[in-house]
């Protein structure tokens, strides 16, 4: 049974969604605060995280922060907040994906299946082990398997999707792909979101691996086009 904790200060809204989680099969917890939240999950090993951004002593953007580096699990933010500028923010701290309150509870049962299915197709096809689990373009190197990002033999950290979209375009490269394209292969077909946010995720990439992001050398904007890897 897949594992979801719910980090949200409103008992009434992480009841209904526990209520419908639960009758779809999987095990809930529910933590009122960032605090609590935030050590549950350093304590235990959950599936998703679905978190809410306005909460009592620490706040979801403080949360998303602190476990960055070390999550392993699609996160899934819900807010109040509908502006442009705070979702992108949470993309840019590694949340997977932002629904904004009022939402339908079918809806959050839909987003939650189709991350933990695709986040388990990638996790399963890096973890099969060949003699191309390595790729190496100049001064980056992308172990598959490891899900590990080296440039100059200097690991960089990526979240979960930016990792899935460089390694699909490493795979693939010198092809130019448009953000539409990229947002359903990473993403997937069913994926409900804002294909802005593979722009988000590029850019983010570039902080990483570029020596110069503003002046890329791995993954270029074709103007109009979209964008490539550049061997």
């Amino acid at each position: 049974m897949k594992k979801i904790l719910i980090i949200e200060d409103d008992s009434s809204i992480a009841e209904l969604q526990k209520d419908y989680l639960e009758i779809n099969g999987f095990s809930v917890t529910i933590c009122e605060n960032g605090i609590k939240g935030l050590n549950k999950f350093n304590e235990e090993k959950f599936d998703l995280l679905i978190l809410d951004l306005m909460l009592p002593e620490i706040d979801g953007y403080s949360i998303l922060k602190s476990i960055h580096e070390k999550k392993d699990i699609p996160v899934l933010l819900v807010s109040a907040k509908k502006e442009e500028i705070d979702k992108i923010k949470g993309f840019n701290l590694g949340a997977d994906d932002y629904m904004t309150k009022p939402f339908s509870p079918s809806e959050l049962v839909a987003r939650v299946k189709s991350h933990i299915t695709n986040y388990e197709k990638i996790k399963n096809k890096f973890t099969a082990k060949s003699d191309t689990d390595k790729i190496l373009i100049r001064g980056l190197e992308i172990l598959k398997d490891a899900r590990q990002v080296f440039i100059n033999r200097n690991e960089v950290n990526l979240a979960q999707k930016e990792f899935e979209l460089l390694l699909y375009m490493a795979e693939n490269p010198n092809r130019v792909f448009n953000r539409e394209f990229l947002f359903e292969k990473i993403w997937g077909l069913d994926a409900m979101g804002d294909n802005a946010t593979v722009t988000v995720h590029i850019r983010r990439i570039r902080e990483k691996i570029e020596s110069s992001p503003s002046d890329p050398q791995y993954i270029e904007t074709v103007w109009g086009a979209g964008y490539r890897l550049r061997t």
